[in-house]
C-alpha cells in the first residue's frame, strides 16, 4: 500500500500526578491526506472501568488488542502489568495478532504502560507517556507542565492535547478524556 494512503496519526497521552491518572486522546481518523472523521474515541475503561487504555494506530488492530488486553485482564484478576505482559507476548507470536498495526497505552493506579506489537512492555521513567504522530509535542508540553505548574493530571492532558493539535496535521481538538 502506498504510504500516503495508510490511516496516520493520533495523539493519546497519559499523566499521573497527585495520585490521579488521566488519559486523552484526539478524535481524527485520517487517510492519506483526507479526514475521515472527526470524533473518533480513542481511550477506554477496561476491567470494571479500574484500567484507562488507549491505542493509536489502525482503528480495527486497536479495538482488538483492546478486547484482547480485557480477556487477559480477567484472567489475571485486573492485574495491568501481568496482563500486559501475557497480551505482548501473544501479540509478538501469534500469526495473526503480529500483523496488527497499533500502540497501546494503558494505565491503572499503579502502573503507566506503553504496550507495543514488537513485544515491549515499558513503564516511563517519568509520570508522562504519549504514543501517535503527536506524541512528540504533547509529550514535551506534558512535562513542561508537569515540571513548571501545579495543574491536574487531567488539565496537562487536555492542554498536551490541544497544544499537539496546534502543531500536528494528524491531531484535532476534538479532545476525550477519562480519569481514575
Amino acid at each position: 500500500m502506498d504510504s500516503s494512503l495508510k490511516f496516520w496519526g493520533t495523539t493519546v497521552i497519559a499523566v499521573r500526578r497527585d495520585g490521579k491518572v488521566a488519559i486523552g486522546g484526539d478524535g481524527q481518523v485520517t487517510f492519506g491526506n483526507t479526514i475521515l472523521k472527526h470524533r473518533a474515541r480513542k481511550v477506554r475503561r477496561l476491567y470494571k472501568g479500574q484500567v484507562l487504555v488507549g491505542f493509536a494506530g489502525a482503528t480495527a488492530d486497536a479495538l482488538t488488542l483492546f478486547e484482547r488486553l480485557e480477556k487477559k485482564l480477567e484472567a489475571y484478576s485486573g492485574q495491568l502489568l501481568r496482563a500486559a505482559v501475557e497480551l505482548s507476548k501473544d501479540w509478538r507470536t501469534d500469526k495473526i495478532l503480529r500483523r496488527l498495526e497499533a500502540f497501546l497505552i494503558a494505565c491503572d493506579r499503579e502502573h503507566m504502560l506503553l504496550i507495543s506489537g514488537a513485544g515491549d512492555v515499558v513503564e516511563p521513567d517519568e509520570e508522562v507517556i504519549a504514543i501517535g504522530s503527536g506524541a512528540p509535542m504533547a509529550l514535551s508540553a506534558a512535562k513542561a507542565l508537569l515540571r513548571f505548574t501545579d495543574l491536574s493530571a487531567r488539565e496537562i492532558v487536555e492542554t498536551s492535547l490541544r497544544i499537539a493539535a496546534e502543531v500536528c496535521i494528524y491531531t484535532n481538538n476534538e479532545i476525550v478524556i477519562e480519569e481514575l
